[in-house]
């Protein structure tokens, strides 16, 4: 039973994907007699297929090797287009994580949407991009992998612009995907280099290549730098990050899975990525300095937010790059802890600032206060998923952090001071949120706020578990270090950050209007960092200007040069063709008598281009 569920475990994608069809029913409209819940029944069902088989298949794994299988996909003569699947404990613990964070986000979905008509829809669509993520954890082919993140991307597009009937959630749809499309497309150059010189795409194939390939500098660069492209659009690094805030607009039950999950699968397409990396010294440092800019930069924007799910999705961008950082110097096992122990926090995190959202009717902060005593699970939750997400011990947190500045301390010492500020900052933005939400005095739209639905409280305690439980975890798969092996040193220091931090956030003042301030320096860096440093407008400034100017260039040139020409040379025939017709006589020798002039002067006239006239005697 091991073995066939072991052998089976691809299928796991199919499960969801039946379920986005099976709903297809209700979302289309075709049933209406029962309203559109049945829809999300069937697709939690094979959620919960899925995630058994992901987890039963996980239990027994860790005895047993990796295995690839390999599907061709075409073969033509001497082309062969195939695709390998991975099933290893990564993979499927993997799966595990996207199965079960699906299912709790689904269950959540119900309370939170049960209103919404297009209930039907919104379940298709999250069945639809948990095929993509499940199928993107076991892909072991580049190929595979592209075509995944080309669904998560129009996955994205349709769950941000569900509610199409407002326009600036069309808006920020669109934005979300053209900034991803940019990325996408520099992926896309970058894979069909890379099949042209290494003749596989197969990652099994590209690490054996990589080991022996002599590319030179140039063309190695440019490789690894179009490899990257796809993998900072998919995570919202700079300069591509700014999707990220604009798909805020879609509903929270979809924010959950993308903070959580989706920002996670184009950070494990990089992991993936690594062993190709390293052919470029040039590429892996830029990974080091999107990741350094984007940490910082994103960590001191969520600061300066008065919108809730903008204030935690920035510090999204800013965990991805410490990911992208742990890449570039080469730390994948590293990378790999920090997007588990990141994944489950901020899921958490969201599902608390979404209960927030539902029974409070909005997302200002400075419209907020006073809950902790009206919402006590949602309080709960949203402590423990900020303690999940800082380095305090001995959440999980805390040890993926220790043990990539306990590798670093001595090669790379800079890092820590960019983890330190990273995890104080963060500390004291979650600590901010936390005063503003749950402390102080009840506004006017806080005063009556209950407790929301099982339905939303569920999977909210029972996330809460899980980040308590997840140091245990990590202890049994013997991802801890042993205590004599800990620098105290290092230790100390990122405690002593999430302290600092803390301590911070508690005094610091929080006056309602504190988002303006009366004073001219505090009111520019505020607006510079609440802005995102002013980025949207420097890109339409220069970017987007250029882009229109050539687009109307291009309309220009085509209005009036091509079509200009053609339709001189319509005009040319129709003119002539209007002559001729005047000098029809009706009398052949007349004819014959044209065409034998026409073509004499045309054989003079070849003649003499050849030189065949300079060689008569006269």
């Amino acid at each position: 039973m091991n073995q066939f569920l072991f052998s089976t475990s691809w299928w796991v994608p199919f499960y969801s994907l039946l379920g986005a069809l099976v709903t297809l029913p209700w979302g289309m409209g075709i049933i209406r007699r029962t309203g559109p819940r049945p829809a999300a029944y069937f697709n939690i069902l094979t959620t919960i297929v899925g995630f058994l088989h992901s987890l039963l298949v996980f239990k027994h794994i860790w005895d047993k090797e990796p295995e690839i299988l390999v599907i061709n996909w075409l073969k033509v003569a001497d082309f062969n287009l195939s695709f390998a699947l991975e099933l290893s404990p990564t993979s499927i613990g993997a799966m595990v994580l996207i199965s079960g964070l699906s299912l709790l986000a689904q269950i959540y979905a119900l309370g939170y949407m049960e209103k919404d008509w297009s209930l039907a829809r919104f379940f298709a669509l999250i069945g639809f991009f948990e095929m993509a993520l499940t199928g993107l954890a076991i892909s072991d082919s580049l190929f595979l992998s592209y075509a995944v993140l080309e669904v998560l991307t129009l996955s994205t597009y349709l769950l941000v612009g569900f509610w199409y009937a407002q326009p600036l959630v069309v808006t920020a749809a669109r934005d979300a995907f053209l900034t991803k499309r940019v990325g996408d497309l520099l992926l896309l150059m970058g894979v069909v280099s890379l099949s042209t010189v290494c003749g596989s795409l197969n990652f099994s194939d590209l690490y054996e290549w990589a080991q022996t390939a002599d590319l030179s500098p140039v063309t190695s660069t440019l490789l690894c730098l179009g490899l990257i492209a796809g993998p900072a659009g998919k995570c919202a690094q700079f300069p591509l990050h700014l999707w990220l805030d604009e798909a805020m607009e879609g509903p929270n039950p979809a924010s959950v899975m993308r903070n959580s999950l989706v920002v996670a699968g184009g950070a494990y397409v990089l992991y993936k990525l690594q062993p190709i990396l390293t052919l470029s010294p040039i590429a892996l440092n830029t990974l080091v300095v999107i990741g350094a800019l984007t940490a910082m930069g994103a960590t001191l924007v969520s600061i300066a937010q008065t919108d809730i799910k903008r204030a935690l999705s920035h510090s999204t961008s800013a965990y991805m790059g410490l990911v992208f950082l742990a890449v570039g110097l080469e730390q994948g096992g590293v990378a790999l802890m920090l997007l588990l122990t990141h994944a489950i926090a901020k899921a958490l995190l969201f599902m608390s600032s979404g209960s927030v959202i539902y029974t409070t009717s909005t997302q200002d902060l400075t419209e907020m206060g006073g809950l902790w005593s009206r919402m006590p699970a949602t309080t709960t939750a949203f402590i423990v998923g900020s303690a999940g997400m800082v380095t305090l011990l001995p959440l999980g947190s805390f040890w993926a952090m220790l043990a990539w500045a306990d590798g670093l301390v001595h090669a790379t010492p800079w890092v820590i001071a960019i983890l330190v500020l990273v995890n104080g900052l963060t500390a004291l933005n979650l600590t901010r949120v936390f005063r503003l939400i749950f402390w102080g005095k009840p506004q006017q739209k806080t005063r009556r706020t209950p407790e929301v639905g099982w339905q939303m409280a569920l999977p909210m305690v029972a996330l809460t578990v899980v980040n308590l439980l997840l140091p245990l975890m990590l202890q049994q798969w013997y991802l801890l270090p042993n205590w004599e092996s800990v620098d105290w040193y290092i230790l100390l220091i990122l405690v002593s950050s999430t302290v600092v931090g803390v301590a911070i956030g508690c005094t610091m003042s929080l006056h309602k209007a504190w988002s303006r301030s009366r004073i001219l320096v505090w009111r520019f860096v505020q607006d510079l960092l609440g802005y995102d440093f002013y980025i949207d407008r420097i890109y339409k400034l220069t970017i987007v200007n250029l882009v229109a100017l050539l687009s109307k260039f291009s309309d220009w040139s085509d209005r009036y040069l091509v079509d200009g020409f053609v339709n001189l040379v319509g005009f040319a025939t129709i003119l002539g063709g209007q002559g001729l017709k005047y000098s029809i006589s009706g009398q052949s020798q007349g004819y014959m008598l044209t065409i034998l002039v026409v073509i004499s002067v045309l054989g003079f006239f070849i003649s003499w281009s050849l030189g065949l006239l300079d060689k008569l005697p006269f």
